[in-house]
Protein backbone atom coordinates (compact mmCIF):
# COMPACT_ATOMS: atom_id res chain seq x y z
CA UNK A 1 0.00 0.00 0.00
CA UNK A 2 1.47 3.88 -1.41
CA UNK A 3 0.35 6.94 0.62
CA UNK A 4 0.72 10.14 -0.41
CA UNK A 5 2.46 11.72 2.17
CA UNK A 6 2.00 15.79 1.51
CA UNK A 7 4.62 17.92 3.18
CA UNK A 8 4.29 22.17 3.56
CA UNK A 9 7.23 24.05 4.37
CA UNK A 10 7.84 27.77 3.96
CA UNK A 11 11.60 29.24 4.67
CA UNK A 12 13.23 26.95 2.17
CA UNK A 13 15.59 28.41 -0.27
CA UNK A 14 18.11 26.97 -2.28
CA UNK A 15 20.59 28.01 0.03
CA UNK A 16 18.79 27.64 3.07
CA UNK A 17 20.74 24.45 5.76
CA UNK A 18 19.12 22.48 7.50
CA UNK A 19 15.50 22.30 6.69
CA UNK A 20 16.45 21.59 3.02
CA UNK A 21 18.62 19.06 4.17
CA UNK A 22 15.99 17.21 6.19
CA UNK A 23 13.01 18.10 3.82
CA UNK A 24 15.38 16.55 0.63
CA UNK A 25 16.34 13.21 2.68
CA UNK A 26 12.97 12.78 4.47
CA UNK A 27 11.25 12.79 1.19
CA UNK A 28 14.01 10.25 -0.67
CA UNK A 29 13.24 8.37 1.74
CA UNK A 30 9.61 8.06 1.78
CA UNK A 31 10.04 7.35 -1.53
CA UNK A 32 12.63 4.61 -0.86
CA UNK A 33 9.78 3.51 1.46
CA UNK A 34 7.00 2.66 -1.51
CA UNK A 35 4.87 5.82 -0.43
CA UNK A 36 4.23 9.09 -2.48
CA UNK A 37 5.69 12.38 -1.22
CA UNK A 38 4.79 15.68 -2.19
CA UNK A 39 6.89 18.53 -1.18
CA UNK A 40 5.15 22.15 -1.41
CA UNK A 41 7.52 24.81 -0.89
CA UNK A 42 7.22 29.22 -1.73
CA UNK A 43 9.06 30.20 -4.97
CA UNK A 44 9.16 33.38 -7.12
CA UNK A 45 6.59 31.13 -9.58
CA UNK A 46 5.09 28.01 -9.85
CA UNK A 47 6.73 25.11 -10.69
CA UNK A 48 5.86 21.30 -10.84
CA UNK A 49 8.84 18.77 -10.94
CA UNK A 50 9.70 15.03 -9.92
CA UNK A 51 12.88 14.63 -8.33
CA UNK A 52 15.07 12.13 -6.33
CA UNK A 53 12.53 13.06 -3.37
CA UNK A 54 9.24 12.63 -5.34
CA UNK A 55 7.62 15.25 -6.73
CA UNK A 56 7.84 19.18 -5.76
CA UNK A 57 5.18 21.69 -6.08
CA UNK A 58 6.73 25.71 -6.12
CA UNK A 59 3.54 27.97 -5.17
CA UNK A 60 4.32 31.68 -5.67
CA UNK A 61 5.35 33.06 -2.36
CA UNK A 62 5.61 36.32 -0.60
CA UNK A 63 9.29 37.17 -0.02
CA UNK A 64 9.87 38.31 3.75
CA UNK A 65 11.30 41.85 4.39
CA UNK A 66 15.07 41.33 6.04
CA UNK A 67 14.84 37.62 5.75
CA UNK A 68 18.13 37.10 3.19
CA UNK A 69 15.23 35.64 0.67
CA UNK A 70 12.59 33.75 2.28
CA UNK A 71 9.22 33.54 1.46
CA UNK A 72 6.03 32.41 2.71
CA UNK A 73 2.80 30.42 1.52
CA UNK A 74 0.36 33.27 2.36
CA UNK A 75 -2.33 32.96 -0.17
CA UNK A 76 -4.67 30.35 1.73
CA UNK A 77 -7.35 29.27 -0.46
CA UNK A 78 -5.23 28.72 -3.35
CA UNK A 79 -3.32 26.19 -0.96
CA UNK A 80 -5.83 25.08 0.00
CA UNK A 81 -7.39 23.97 -3.78
CA UNK A 82 -3.92 22.43 -4.18
CA UNK A 83 -4.64 20.52 -0.75
CA UNK A 84 -8.19 19.41 -2.12
CA UNK A 85 -6.29 18.69 -5.54
CA UNK A 86 -3.46 16.42 -4.21
CA UNK A 87 -6.08 14.53 -1.39
CA UNK A 88 -3.60 13.60 1.01
CA UNK A 89 -3.22 10.83 2.88
CA UNK A 90 -1.01 12.06 5.60
CA UNK A 91 -0.22 15.63 6.00
CA UNK A 92 3.43 16.75 7.23
CA UNK A 93 4.10 20.30 7.95
CA UNK A 94 7.42 22.41 8.75
CA UNK A 95 6.06 25.60 9.64
CA UNK A 96 4.74 26.48 13.64
CA UNK A 97 3.86 30.07 12.56
CA UNK A 98 2.08 30.66 8.82
CA UNK A 99 1.10 26.94 8.10
CA UNK A 100 -0.65 26.44 11.24
CA UNK A 101 -4.11 26.68 9.62
CA UNK A 102 -3.34 23.72 8.31
CA UNK A 103 -4.17 21.48 10.94
CA UNK A 104 -7.74 22.69 11.07
CA UNK A 105 -7.51 21.84 7.48
CA UNK A 106 -6.89 18.23 7.62
CA UNK A 107 -8.97 17.43 10.43
CA UNK A 108 -12.07 18.58 8.71
CA UNK A 109 -11.31 16.66 5.49
CA UNK A 110 -10.51 13.85 8.19
CA UNK A 111 -6.38 13.33 7.29
CA UNK A 112 -4.11 12.86 9.90
CA UNK A 113 -1.83 15.39 10.02
CA UNK A 114 1.82 15.90 12.03
CA UNK A 115 3.13 19.31 12.79
CA UNK A 116 7.23 19.00 13.00
CA UNK A 117 8.93 21.35 15.27
CA UNK A 118 12.09 22.52 13.85
CA UNK A 119 12.61 25.25 16.43
CA UNK A 120 11.80 26.54 19.78
CA UNK A 121 8.72 28.82 19.53
CA UNK A 122 9.81 30.62 23.14
CA UNK A 123 13.13 31.11 21.65
CA UNK A 124 12.28 32.02 18.24
CA UNK A 125 10.16 34.43 20.11
CA UNK A 126 12.64 36.17 22.50
CA UNK A 127 15.13 35.95 19.62
CA UNK A 128 12.61 38.38 18.08
CA UNK A 129 12.71 40.98 21.46
CA UNK A 130 9.79 39.52 23.22
CA UNK A 131 10.29 39.10 27.25
CA UNK A 132 10.77 35.87 28.44
CA UNK A 133 7.37 35.88 30.35
CA UNK A 134 5.57 36.94 27.41
CA UNK A 135 7.34 35.03 25.20
CA UNK A 136 6.58 31.93 27.46
CA UNK A 137 3.07 32.66 27.49
CA UNK A 138 2.71 33.14 23.88
CA UNK A 139 4.34 30.11 23.04
CA UNK A 140 2.15 28.02 24.94
CA UNK A 141 -0.97 29.42 23.70
CA UNK A 142 0.35 28.95 20.17
CA UNK A 143 1.12 25.52 21.14
CA UNK A 144 -1.63 24.66 22.46
CA UNK A 145 -3.35 25.12 19.32
CA UNK A 146 -0.62 23.17 17.31
CA UNK A 147 -1.53 20.41 19.65
CA UNK A 148 -4.99 20.64 19.38
CA UNK A 149 -4.71 20.89 15.84
CA UNK A 150 -2.80 18.39 14.41
CA UNK A 151 -2.84 13.95 15.26
CA UNK A 152 0.88 14.15 15.96
CA UNK A 153 3.72 16.62 17.06
CA UNK A 154 6.83 15.45 16.07
CA UNK A 155 10.37 16.46 18.03
CA UNK A 156 13.40 15.99 16.76
CA UNK A 157 15.11 15.87 20.92
CA UNK A 158 13.69 15.80 23.89
CA UNK A 159 14.61 19.45 24.89
CA UNK A 160 12.47 20.47 21.17
CA UNK A 161 9.81 18.42 23.09
CA UNK A 162 9.97 20.48 26.61
CA UNK A 163 7.76 23.00 25.83
CA UNK A 164 5.02 20.96 24.38
CA UNK A 165 5.35 18.75 27.80
CA UNK A 166 5.02 21.40 29.63
CA UNK A 167 1.76 22.80 28.67
CA UNK A 168 0.64 18.86 28.87
CA UNK A 169 0.40 17.76 25.29
CA UNK A 170 0.16 14.12 24.97
CA UNK A 171 0.78 13.55 21.02
CA UNK A 172 4.39 14.36 21.46
CA UNK A 173 6.12 11.98 19.31
CA UNK A 174 9.97 11.85 19.07
CA UNK A 175 11.58 11.17 15.96
CA UNK A 176 15.52 12.23 15.34
CA UNK A 177 16.59 14.02 12.08
CA UNK A 178 19.88 12.17 10.38
CA UNK A 179 23.10 12.77 8.41
CA UNK A 180 24.74 11.20 5.44
CA UNK A 181 27.55 9.28 6.73
CA UNK A 182 28.87 8.20 3.24
CA UNK A 183 29.21 12.48 1.56
CA UNK A 184 30.24 13.09 5.12
CA UNK A 185 33.13 11.38 6.33
CA UNK A 186 36.53 11.69 7.26
CA UNK A 187 37.79 10.80 4.37
CA UNK A 188 36.72 13.97 2.92
CA UNK A 189 39.72 15.89 4.97
CA UNK A 190 42.57 16.72 3.03
CA UNK A 191 45.51 19.45 2.97
CA UNK A 192 44.63 21.51 -0.16
CA UNK A 193 41.18 22.15 1.66
CA UNK A 194 42.96 23.31 4.76
CA UNK A 195 45.94 25.18 3.37
CA UNK A 196 43.16 27.06 1.64
CA UNK A 197 42.05 28.69 5.15
CA UNK A 198 45.14 28.04 7.27
CA UNK A 199 48.16 28.41 7.36
CA UNK A 200 50.23 25.95 9.64
CA UNK A 201 49.95 25.99 13.25
CA UNK A 202 46.77 28.01 12.59
CA UNK A 203 43.57 26.58 14.37
CA UNK A 204 41.12 26.01 11.57
CA UNK A 205 37.69 26.86 12.96
CA UNK A 206 34.52 27.04 10.85
CA UNK A 207 30.86 28.18 11.70
CA UNK A 208 28.20 27.13 8.76
CA UNK A 209 25.13 28.90 9.76
CA UNK A 210 22.70 30.89 8.46
CA UNK A 211 23.44 34.87 9.38
CA UNK A 212 20.12 35.47 11.39
CA UNK A 213 19.54 36.72 14.44
CA UNK A 214 18.56 33.85 16.16
CA UNK A 215 21.07 31.92 15.28
CA UNK A 216 23.91 34.28 17.15
CA UNK A 217 26.61 34.26 14.45
CA UNK A 218 28.13 37.05 15.66
CA UNK A 219 29.44 35.03 18.82
CA UNK A 220 31.59 33.06 16.81
CA UNK A 221 33.16 36.54 16.12
CA UNK A 222 33.99 37.12 19.59
CA UNK A 223 35.34 33.74 20.13
CA UNK A 224 37.92 33.99 17.27
CA UNK A 225 38.39 37.71 18.75
CA UNK A 226 39.40 36.11 22.49
CA UNK A 227 41.50 33.17 21.37
CA UNK A 228 43.84 35.67 19.24
CA UNK A 229 44.14 37.63 22.66
CA UNK A 230 44.95 34.81 24.43
CA UNK A 231 47.91 34.41 22.11
CA UNK A 232 45.63 31.48 20.21
CA UNK A 233 46.08 31.26 16.49
CA UNK A 234 42.93 31.02 15.45
CA UNK A 235 41.44 31.45 11.94
CA UNK A 236 37.78 31.60 11.09
CA UNK A 237 35.55 30.71 8.08
CA UNK A 238 31.78 31.59 8.22
CA UNK A 239 30.13 29.81 5.29
CA UNK A 240 26.48 30.99 4.70
CA UNK A 241 24.30 33.70 3.81
CA UNK A 242 21.84 36.05 5.83
CA UNK A 243 20.68 39.69 6.84
CA UNK A 244 23.49 40.07 9.24
CA UNK A 245 26.47 39.31 6.55
CA UNK A 246 27.01 43.01 5.65
CA UNK A 247 27.07 43.79 9.61
CA UNK A 248 29.62 41.19 10.05
CA UNK A 249 31.94 41.73 6.97
CA UNK A 250 32.14 45.59 8.51
CA UNK A 251 33.29 44.06 11.88
CA UNK A 252 35.77 41.97 10.24
CA UNK A 253 37.29 44.61 8.02
CA UNK A 254 36.83 47.21 11.19
CA UNK A 255 38.83 44.87 14.08
CA UNK A 256 40.86 42.95 11.16
CA UNK A 257 40.01 40.18 12.53
CA UNK A 258 41.25 36.34 10.95
CA UNK A 259 37.58 35.44 9.43
CA UNK A 260 36.52 34.74 5.92
CA UNK A 261 33.04 34.81 5.27
CA UNK A 262 32.61 32.53 2.01
CA UNK A 263 29.03 32.62 1.49
CA UNK A 264 26.48 29.29 0.65
CA UNK A 265 28.77 26.77 -0.36
CA UNK A 266 26.73 24.70 -2.88
CA UNK A 267 28.92 21.88 -3.76
CA UNK A 268 28.26 18.94 -1.01
CA UNK A 269 31.78 17.60 -1.49
CA UNK A 270 33.79 21.21 -0.86
CA UNK A 271 31.27 21.95 2.31
CA UNK A 272 32.28 18.59 3.56
CA UNK A 273 35.60 18.74 2.80
CA UNK A 274 35.27 22.02 4.97
CA UNK A 275 33.94 20.82 7.75
CA UNK A 276 36.93 17.34 7.65
CA UNK A 277 39.66 19.41 7.72
CA UNK A 278 38.85 21.70 10.20
CA UNK A 279 39.68 21.98 13.88
CA UNK A 280 36.85 22.43 15.52
CA UNK A 281 33.24 23.75 14.00
CA UNK A 282 30.93 26.38 15.81
CA UNK A 283 27.51 26.35 16.62
CA UNK A 284 26.66 29.18 19.05
CA UNK A 285 22.47 29.81 18.24
CA UNK A 286 21.24 29.01 21.25
CA UNK A 287 17.60 27.24 20.23
CA UNK A 288 19.00 24.81 18.06
CA UNK A 289 16.64 22.26 18.64
CA UNK A 290 19.17 19.10 16.57
CA UNK A 291 21.43 21.37 14.48
CA UNK A 292 22.25 19.53 11.16
CA UNK A 293 25.38 20.80 10.48
CA UNK A 294 26.84 20.30 13.53
CA UNK A 295 25.55 16.65 13.07
CA UNK A 296 27.52 16.76 10.14
CA UNK A 297 30.76 17.96 11.19
CA UNK A 298 30.60 15.22 13.60
CA UNK A 299 30.34 12.74 10.86
CA UNK A 300 33.42 14.54 8.80
CA UNK A 301 35.22 14.12 12.13
CA UNK A 302 35.20 17.15 13.54
CA UNK A 303 33.97 17.81 16.94
CA UNK A 304 32.26 20.93 18.06
CA UNK A 305 31.22 23.72 20.29
CA UNK A 306 28.05 23.86 20.72
CA UNK A 307 25.66 26.47 23.07
CA UNK A 308 24.98 25.32 26.31
CA UNK A 309 21.32 26.98 25.88
CA UNK A 310 20.36 24.99 22.83
CA UNK A 311 19.63 21.01 22.24
CA UNK A 312 22.63 20.41 21.08
CA UNK A 313 24.58 19.09 23.85
CA UNK A 314 22.22 16.00 23.67
CA UNK A 315 23.30 15.28 19.94
CA UNK A 316 26.90 16.06 20.57
CA UNK A 317 27.28 14.12 23.82
CA UNK A 318 31.34 13.50 24.51
CA UNK A 319 31.68 14.36 21.26
CA UNK A 320 32.42 17.85 21.69
CA UNK A 321 32.32 20.85 24.28
CA UNK A 322 29.51 22.77 25.88
CA UNK A 323 30.04 26.19 25.59
CA UNK A 324 28.38 29.37 27.81
CA UNK A 325 26.71 31.72 25.39
CA UNK A 326 29.50 34.51 25.25
CA UNK A 327 32.56 34.82 23.09
CA UNK A 328 34.61 34.03 26.28
CA UNK A 329 33.00 30.68 26.68
CA UNK A 330 33.11 29.69 23.49
CA UNK A 331 36.72 30.72 23.47
CA UNK A 332 37.18 28.49 26.82
CA UNK A 333 35.28 25.53 25.32
CA UNK A 334 37.43 25.40 22.07
CA UNK A 335 40.86 25.10 24.43
CA UNK A 336 39.24 22.50 26.41
CA UNK A 337 38.60 20.40 23.35
CA UNK A 338 42.01 21.03 21.64
CA UNK A 339 43.87 20.24 24.97
CA UNK A 340 42.84 16.09 23.42
CA UNK A 341 44.48 14.39 21.17
CA UNK A 342 43.38 15.14 17.82
CA UNK A 343 42.84 11.17 17.00
CA UNK A 344 40.67 10.91 19.98
CA UNK A 345 38.42 13.65 19.21
CA UNK A 346 37.85 12.70 15.42
CA UNK A 347 37.32 8.99 16.78
CA UNK A 348 34.64 9.98 18.97
CA UNK A 349 33.07 12.93 16.33
CA UNK A 350 32.31 10.33 13.63
CA UNK A 351 31.20 7.51 16.48
CA UNK A 352 28.43 9.98 17.51
CA UNK A 353 27.45 10.91 14.17
CA UNK A 354 26.80 7.00 13.11
CA UNK A 355 24.06 6.61 15.58
CA UNK A 356 22.34 9.02 13.45
CA UNK A 357 21.80 7.29 10.21
CA UNK A 358 19.21 8.78 7.95
CA UNK A 359 17.45 5.56 7.32
CA UNK A 360 16.57 6.12 11.50
CA UNK A 361 15.24 9.03 11.18
CA UNK A 362 12.76 8.22 8.08
CA UNK A 363 12.00 5.28 9.96
CA UNK A 364 11.03 6.94 13.07
CA UNK A 365 8.98 10.06 11.02
CA UNK A 366 6.92 7.06 8.96
CA UNK A 367 6.19 5.66 12.86
CA UNK A 368 5.09 9.23 14.20
CA UNK A 369 2.46 9.07 11.20
CA UNK A 370 1.00 6.26 12.43
CA UNK A 371 2.32 4.02 9.17
CA UNK A 372 1.82 0.41 10.15
CA UNK A 373 5.32 -1.92 9.68
CA UNK A 374 3.81 -3.86 6.65
CA UNK A 375 2.97 -0.04 4.75
CA UNK A 376 6.75 0.97 4.97
CA UNK A 377 7.76 -0.95 2.10
CA UNK A 378 11.47 -1.30 2.31
CA UNK A 379 11.35 0.43 5.57
CA UNK A 380 9.76 -2.29 7.55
Amino acid sequence: MSLRIVRLANFVTPVSGGLRTALHHLGAGYLAAGHRPVLVVPGPQHRDEETDQGRVITLPGRRVPGMGGYRVLLDRPALADLLSVLRPDRLEVSDRTTLRWTGGWAGRHGVPAAMVSHESLDGVLRAWGLGESAARRTADRLNRGTARDYSAVICTTAWAAAEFHRIGARNVVRAPLGVDLERCHPRQRNAAARNHYARPGEVLLVLCSRLSTEKRPERALDAVAELRRRGVPAVLVVAGEGPLRARMEARVRAERLPVRLVGHIGSADALAALLASADAVLAPGPIETFGLAALEALACGTPVVVSASSALPQIVGDAGQTAADTGPGFADAVQRLLAGTESDRRHRARARAEQYGWDRAVAGFLAAHRIPQHVQGVMA
